[in-house]
């Protein structure tokens, strides 16, 4: 704080707009990594649902249920062989 008080007339505002400009690079960034990383996908709200529930839902959503969950199952599958190879990788 004595840092701060220790400047001239008019510093501050040149730090605070160093801070806001670093706060809305941080966000930049962060919503870039999840777009980049799906985690926009609206179709996730499906994965809770089984083929228990078909009886409960409408037969066009309970197709996309199915659908979206097999498609994550891949996707799964395909992320853990990737990460297998990485740890393969690292311990050779």
């Amino acid at each position: 704080m004595e840092f701060l008080n220790s400047l001239e007339d008019g510093w501050s505002i040149y730090l605070w707009l160093i801070a806001g400009a670093a706060i809305v690079f941080t966000a930049i960034y962060w919503v870039r990594w999840a777009a980049k990383n799906e985690q926009f996908d609206e179709d996730i709200k499906y994965l809770v649902f089984d083929e228990d529930d078909k009886d409960k839902m409408d037969p066009k959503e309970f197709e996309k249920a199915m659908r979206v969950n097999k498609e994550q199952e891949a996707a799964r599958v395909v992320a853990l062989e990737k990460e297998a190879e990485a740890a393969r990788k690292q311990n050779s």
